[in-house]
């Protein structure tokens, strides 16, 4: 009469350990480590750098403009570069306090380092530019860049002489941009930029800045990279494309290292991959 009892004991008991031994398998179960080249998407990364480009081109406009103005009231330099064209139109408002300036690229205007505008960039400023600080604004209005059509603004706290005995400028930015191809995007950003060679020369081709900080980019799925400058990043204004300095590109935990080079302008870069791998990108799309 005490067989049956034990017989259930037991069956009781191994359907304990059975549970027991599974749900030990599934501790063990390592949840795999995402593939940072999945998580790291190479086509991402050099759509944020365009994006750091676009950026970029915006604010050497707006400031560019205003050196001229700048130059031409202090007298410490030759105000106009010529790195703006004859194809765009610049209108001035002035009031007793403020500048507002309307620069109109029509329906496409060549800069001289070969990229395409269109639309418009107002800036604004205070009327006293001998002051030894400034605020730029600039916003934008049907603008265009290689195409791509760009949305947004940024402030410029510009110093005009800093301890370097450069001009410098404290750059915080917010765009969003439609590519050609349907893509969206939107980037925020926290840039220091020295003016570093080439102020007030009366010649763009020599202007050469230097660049520190930061940025977020939200690529087109929604997924959000970190950008951070890591060794000063050159930007000659007579190449098209940044000639050394490396960037930080992070998500979820995973970081590349993107090397513009030793210097040479040309369109290739390095991108280093968290397992140590690399490879050679091309910086930005050619503009056709």
């Amino acid at each position: 009469m005490k067989k049956p009892q034990v017989q259930t004991y037991l069956l009781a008991v191994l359907g304990m350990a059975t549970l027991v031994l599974s749900s030990c398998q599934k501790e063990d179960v390592q949840t795999p480590e995402p593939d940072a080249r999945e998580t790291l998407d190479a086509s991402v990364l050099l759509q944020a750098d365009e994006s750091e480009w676009i950026s970029e081109e915006i604010v050497s406009i707006g400031e560019e403009v205003y050196a001229a103005e700048e130059l031409s009231v202090t007298g410490k330099g030759i105000a106009f570069s010529g790195f703006i064209p004859e194809c765009v139109t610049i209108t001035t408002v002035r009031t007793g306090t403020t500048v507002e300036k309307t620069i109109d690229f029509g329906a496409g205007c060549e800069m001289p380092n070969g990229n395409l505008l269109s639309g418009m960039i107002a800036l604004t400023y205070q009327a006293d530019v001998e002051a030894a600080t400034q605020t730029l604004e600039l916003a934008l209005s049907g603008f265009a860049f290689n195409g791509i059509s760009v949305e947004g603004g940024a402030e410029v706290f510009r110093t005009r002489v800093n301890a370097n005995g450069n001009p410098q400028s404290e750059v915080t930015s917010a765009f969003e941009a439609s590519w050609p191809e349907g893509e969206r995007a939107s980037w925020t950003g926290n840039r220091t930029r020295e003016w570093v060679e080439g102020y007030g020369s009366g010649f763009w081709g020599d202007n050469v800045f230097l660049i520190s900080g930061s940025q977020t980019f939200t690529g087109p799925a929604g997924n959000t990279y970190s950008r951070t400058v890591l060794e000063t990043l050159r930007r000659e204004l007579s190449c098209r494309f940044l000639v050394s300095g490396v960037l930080e590109v992070s998500r979820n935990d995973q970081a590349a290292e993107l090397d513009f080079g030793d210097g040479s302008c040309d369109a290739f870069g390095t991108l280093t991959y968290p397992d140590g791998t690399s490879e050679t990108v091309t910086l930005r799309r050619i503009r056709k």
